[in-house]
């Protein structure tokens, strides 16, 4: 063997541990290792963008902060995106379910089917879990498909209802609105 060869050979542990290093640094790069925090992103388009945020308050106190995110804006409805909720109090999972269920049905244009409702509340306490400050859920919309939610760390559920994913991502995006300032921030329609 040649000197040349030898001395490549003596190298080639140096030249995999570099490369092992700076794929460790890309892994923990901050953006990287945030989206790889966020199992919901992928279920979603790579060109993610917030389309607006908010803070829902009520009585003066702050219930959550509120991002919407999609490919494009403003939001277009016929492509999934996200709704993503971080929690400053403590609800429990069925305070979540019940209360979306309200909202659903005041927000409705037509009554809904009580067994309709029943059916709604039970999926979506399913897929709930009790939250507190610091607390993180995201709801992602799949148009004709129904929708899949999230904690910070996996995902919760996936309900193959397009009407309840409808009906539910209206509650913070349609009208009347509950909070027609988050909604209009939300669609990055107000500062």
């Amino acid at each position: 063997m040649s000197n040349a060869t030898v001395r490549a050979l003596d190298c080639q542990p140096l030249r995999l541990a570099c490369c092992a290093f700076l794929l460790a640094l890309f892994a923990l790069w901050p953006g990287r290792a945030a989206q790889a925090a966020q199992p919901w992103r992928e279920a979603l388009p790579a060109q993610l963008q917030t389309v607006g945020s908010g803070t829902m308050t009520w009585l003066g106190f702050r219930i959550y902060q509120a991002t919407l995110w999609a490919p494009q804006k403003p939001l277009d409805e016929s492509q999934p995106f996200a709704l993503q909720l971080d929690y400053k109090v403590k609800i429990s999972r069925d305070k979540l379910a019940s209360t979306s269920i309200e909202e659903i049905q005041r927000m409705s244009p037509a009554p809904i089917a009580g067994t309709t409702l029943a059916r709604w509340k039970s999926e979506l306490n399913r897929a709930f879990v009790d939250v507190a400050d610091g607390d993180e859920l995201v709801g992602v919309y799949l148009p004709q498909r129904g929708m899949r939610l999230y904690d910070r760390d996996k995902m919760l559920a996936e309900i193959a209802d397009p009407e309840l994913a409808r009906s539910f991502f209206n509650i913070w995006l349609g009208q009347p609105s509950r909070d027609e300032n988050l909604r209009r921030r939300l669609l990055g329609e107000a500062p």
